[in-house]
């Protein structure tokens, strides 16, 4: 049996500049997951495999780090985690330079698996944050925090494109590995103290991750709406390198990342979601970001055209998609963290386990779809998916409505 969580102590107030530190310290660790992406061809040309088999780099990595959410994070509400942190941080320089070095594609993936288990700092550094802040300013803090995560989601593309295109794909795990060398040393001498939230066995943390799916209805949307929209992100960019090193273009690694620095842009609306969800709630946010998904892929369709013409419309496609993908992360996790204080590393891993399962399922299902339909079938797989979040999205407002009337039945 789960032993009763003592009561919170006071938590130190989190230090002013402390949100920008930890907002780079989410770009910096999570980048590890995605430079990958934009490496698929010089992969492939180095082992001799199709660009499709070296795509499965990114694919392993990401699958690595919803398998490292869901066994790791829960650790944070029961151990310190400044210590939890300067663990995997270490173990993730380790991982990068065991990359960095793989003699076969056997010895990448593997490597390319414990990268992504241990890469899951920012989402124990996303509850610590919403702990230690006053609730009116909890959407705000996380927009910060998200915007320094999309930051590295994205600019990871560009760090990894254009190194690996200059000096091979093996020269952006080294510099990697040295950037998290330096990260571990900034986290263990700034982060704060906090004492645990709870007692309870580890195997009692993984059962109450699975189990608040089940009994927290607005965790259990949350995961949803995040797993599909983000599924539709992770097919459009592990299917882009493709399209744009493809006959239809003919660019090289480098173009992924310039595309990804345009998309950079969008990093800055995350704080202003932080603030809109402050305002308006997290169901308007949600709602804005499925139409903007939708009105994405649409856009992006146009990158079939190629020339100046396809180049712009997956310039605008991309950056209206990554916005789209940030302010909903934004909207899900102030919902997430509001429902229980003690539990917040049990709510994130099993939020962003749901999450990350879905971009893991949104990269495999984007290269079998370019490789049937080409880059018109990706954009028509992000359209479903982000009608079927629409529809999840307007069920689950009739429900409150069905259970009330009910309830008024039952009264009368």
């Amino acid at each position: 049996m789960p032993c009763p969580d003592p009561p919170l102590p006071p938590a130190p107030a989190l230090p002013r500049r402390m949100p920008l530190v930890m907002a780079l310290a989410c770009g910096v660790s999570v980048a590890n997951v995605y430079f990958p992406q934009s490496l698929a061809p010089l992969i492939a040309g180095s082992f001799g495999i199709t660009a499709n088999a070296a795509a499965s780099v990114a694919t392993v990595t990401q699958l690595g780090y919803a398998a490292g959410i869901f066994l790791l994070v829960p650790l944070g509400d029961r151990l310190p985690r400044r210590p939890l942190i300067t663990v995997l941080l270490t173990m993730t320089s380790l991982a990068l330079l065991a990359a960095a070095l793989a003699p076969a594609t056997g010895a990448l993936l593997a490597a390319s698996t414990v990268v992504g288990m241990a890469t899951v700092v920012p989402q124990l550094l996303l509850p610590m944050a919403a702990g230690l802040v006053a609730s009116d300013r909890r959407g705000a803090v996380i927009g910060t925090l998200q915007g320094g995560l999309i930051g590295g989601i994205l600019l990871a593309r560009t760090f990894g494109g254009t190194l690996g295109e200059q000096l091979g794909w093996r020269a952006p795990y080294l510099v990697a590995a040295t950037l998290t060398v330096l990260l571990t040393i900034v986290l263990h001498t700034a982060l704060p103290r906090v004492a645990p939230a709870t007692r309870d066995r580890y195997t009692a943390l993984l059962a109450a991750s699975v189990r608040m799916l089940r009994t927290e209805p607005d965790l259990r949307r949350s995961a949803l709406f995040q797993a599909i929209v983000f599924g539709g992100f992770s097919a459009a960019w592990t299917s882009l390198a493709l399209l744009v090193t493809g006959p239809r273009y003919g660019l090289d690694t480098q173009a992924v990342g310039v595309l990804a620095l345009i998309g950079a842009a969008s990093m800055f609306c995350a704080p202003a979601a932080g603030r809109w969800v402050d305002r308006h709630g997290a169901d308007r946010v949600n709602l804005w970001c499925i139409l903007a998904t939708l009105a994405a892929a649409a856009v992006l369709a146009g990158g079939a055209a190629g020339s100046w013409t396809g180049l712009a419309a997956l310039v605008a496609g991309l950056l209206l998609l990554d916005i789209a993908v940030q302010c909903s992360q934004v909207a899900n996790q102030a919902r997430i963290f509001a429902l229980r204080p003690e539990a917040r590393s049990r709510l994130n891993t099993a939020y962003m386990t749901c999450s990350f399962l879905g971009g893991s399922a949104g990269s495999w299902l984007g290269i079998r779809a370019y490789a049937q339909l080409g880059w018109l079938g990706v954009c028509a797989l992000m359209g479903v998916l982000a009608l079927l979040a629409l529809a999840l999205y307007f069920a689950g407002r009739r429900q409150p409505v069905r259970d009330a009337a009910l309830l008024e039945t039952l009264v009368r």
